[in-house]
Formats: structure tokens, sequence, C-alpha cells
């Protein structure tokens, strides 16, 4: 899978989505397609993978009932099934500031996490007017998106 890095000119596509069952999701996309699982942070209820240099994230969501679509994660009110992009550092700060002058109501308000850490990330969520979650994400090191410290594969 490729494995773009900060400096090149190609960015990953975000994508997170619901599935009923997990384990047939892991099997899926990391047996059948052979996607490598990235991080393993919150693995009981969902799976990152490396999607053909792309990073997807399944969510156990039990039923498909649009109350169940969003869904509390490390505090926030975050819509689980959303799609996003990861942008360079400073795209995600002139989009974010943009989208502020315009009074975006942001689902997640712009936030960074993990400051000044080798893992830092940025992150903002809103709705589009049908009120799909749209992600918007940044890395500092874009390796740590995989899970991955400097280019380890």
């Amino acid at each position: 899978m490729g494995q773009p890095t900060a400096g090149s000119a190609h960015y990953p596509f975000h994508h997170t989505f619901p599935v009923p069952d997990l384990d047939a999701a892991r099997h899926f996309y990391g047996t059948v397609l052979g996607c490598p699982e990235a991080r393993k942070k919150g693995a009981e209820r969902a799976a990152d993978f490396d999607f053909f240099g792309h990073h997807i994230v399944v969510r156990l969501v039990e039923g498909d009932d649009a109350r169940l679509h969003r869904a509390a994660a490390e505090g926030a009110n975050i819509a689980v099934r959303h799609f996003g992009v990861v942008l360079p550092w400073p795209e995600w700060e002139a989009l974010a500031e943009r989208l502020a002058a315009r009074s975006v109501a942001f689902v997640v308000e712009p936030t960074v996490r993990h400051r000044g850490e080798p893992h830092e990330e940025a992150m903002m969520m809103l709705a589009d007017p049908s009120g799909n979650g749209l992600e918007f994400k940044a890395f500092r090191d874009l390796a740590f998106l995989w899970g991955r410290q400097g280019g380890e594969r």
C-alpha cells in the first residue's frame, strides 16, 4: 500500500462508516482485500485500515437507526457515518479560519490534540446541508495517521 509523506502531493482520503459485525469487516478489509489494519485504539468498537493509501474506519453499530450514527468519541459528539480528508497542516489552518469566518456550525470545533507531541493532530467536523458528517484532519507527521512512527511499516 502506498505510504504518502507530508511533503507529497497526495494526501489520503478518510472515510468512516458503520458495520454490524466488526469481525467480518476486519476479515474482509484485512484478509480479503489485504488492507493493513492501522491504529488499535478503541479496537473493540472500531478498526482503521490503510485502504490503498487512504484511511478508512469501520465502526461497530448495532442496528441501522439514524439515532445510532452519532457516538461519543473522546468526549465529543462525532458522527459515526462521515467522510473527510487529511490536509497539509497550513491548508487545515486556513480552512478552519475560513469556515469560522463564515460562522459555520461545527459538530466538533477545530481543535488540536496531542499538542507538541510527535503525533500532534488537528481535526474539525461539520455537517453538510443534508446532515452528512465531514471531517478535516492534519497531522504534523503524516506517518501517525497509520499509527506508525518515522516511516515504520
